[in-house]
């Protein structure tokens, strides 16, 4: 991913600094952003090339910020835009709010939630005010700046004291954009408040209880805010989308095939679920990994499977496939992985499958 940022870029970023003004020397930018660029990761760039931006820019803040609003419509990649935005937040601290006005300008062309994060660490309040007045824009890029750029567990991004230690800082952007007409603003005010139920489930809950769950566009975020403590089975988590903490069914033929893989190859997991009653029930169905770690230990990872209504004395066969494959966030060991079913919260059946060393 880091190749986003590479040569190419380099020089259109470059020609778009050129093209904005006889000021930018892109000499001078070329040179320092290519120097030792292959070594660095891709928010490492984002930082690198932001400081080459510095000696190429003018000397002049309020004039260098002028020649990056003409630069930004220039840029043919979003991250290039959040390299240049990183610039407002590597050089712009002193001038808090005409910073944060460049950040809001920017933030169309690539986001600038990563920028505006040393902003809320040197004075949460006086952005978070800014940032709430963001969500009155006409536009959504904006908006959506005012929740993610305050999102408690950014990935990616710098971690802000004032948010861990009250991740709840931002509610009253979340109040406001709880039902934004843009699905774009909606993810991420529904991330925010996932992010919020990582460490304050309590207050989240308390909070979600009294929105409007009979807006649909509340309510779609609602049930997204919610996915960490529905995968926990939390009960007031289902209750709040309208499902019960188990279910009465019976659950047939839960298996994962084939029973031995290796690293790269699919497994499928099958299962037959069967209503017990009469009555319609809402199912939130998941399936959770237990992965082998080394010294016989396992690490759980709950996935999401299928969220239907059951109608009663119905039966419904689902089946789902999964790649077993490394990834940087998780790498596989040789082992029994058994795999739970869980239904509306309760795990109901259990298999097994085991990788095998290559």
């Amino acid at each position: 991913m880091k190749d986003i940022l590479g040569p190419q870029a380099l020089t259109t970023i470059a020609d778009a600094g050129a093209a904005a003004t006889p000021r930018f020397d892109r000499a001078a930018f070329l040179t320092a952003a290519s120097d030792g660029l292959d070594a660095l990761s891709i928010m490492e760039r984002v930082r690198h090339i932001a400081d080459a931006l510095h000696p190429a820019l003018p000397t002049d803040y309020a004039a260098a910020l002028d020649v990056i609003g003409s630069m930004a419509p220039r840029l043919t990649h979003g991250f290039q835009a959040v390299a240049v935005t990183e610039y407002v937040a590597r050089y712009g601290l002193d001038d808090f709010d005409r910073s944060l006005d460049a950040l809001a300008a920017l933030t169309r062309f690539g986001t600038a939630e990563f920028a505006i994060r040393p902003f809320l660490a040197q004075d949460a309040d006086r952005a978070l005010a800014t940032m709430a007045r963001w969500t009155g824009s006409d536009d959504e890029h904006v908006r959506r700046l005012a929740s993610e750029g305050a999102r408690p567990r950014l990935p990616w991004a710098t971690r802000v004291p004032a948010l861990k230690a009250d991740p709840t800082r931002a509610a009253p952007i979340l109040e406001t954009l709880k039902a934004d007409p843009s699905l774009y603003v909606r993810k991420s005010v529904a991330n925010h408040l996932n992010d919020i139920a990582k460490d304050r489930p309590d207050w989240l809950l308390d909070r979600l209880a009294d929105w409007p769950n009979d807006d649909p566009l509340t309510a779609w975020i609602i049930r997204h805010a919610l996915r960490t403590l529905i995968k926990q089975g939390e009960p007031r988590a289902l209750a709040l989308i309208g499902v019960g903490h188990g279910a009465a069914v019976t659950v047939r033929n839960f298996a994962v095939e084939p029973s031995t893989v290796h690293l790269g190859e699919r497994i499928a997991i099958n299962a037959e679920i069967v209503s017990d009653t009469t009555a319609n029930q809402p199912l939130v169905v998941d399936y959770r990994v237990h992965y082998a770690r080394a010294g016989g230990k396992s690490a759980a990872k709950v996935f999401k499977w299928k969220t239907f209504d059951l109608a009663g004395g119905e039966a419904v066969a689902l089946r789902i496939n999964q790649t077993i494959r490394d990834f940087s966030t998780r790498r596989h060991h040789p082992g029994r992985h058994n795999v739970d079913l869980i239904v509306n919260g309760q795990t109901m059946a259990t298999s097994e499958f085991d990788l095998l060393a290559d």
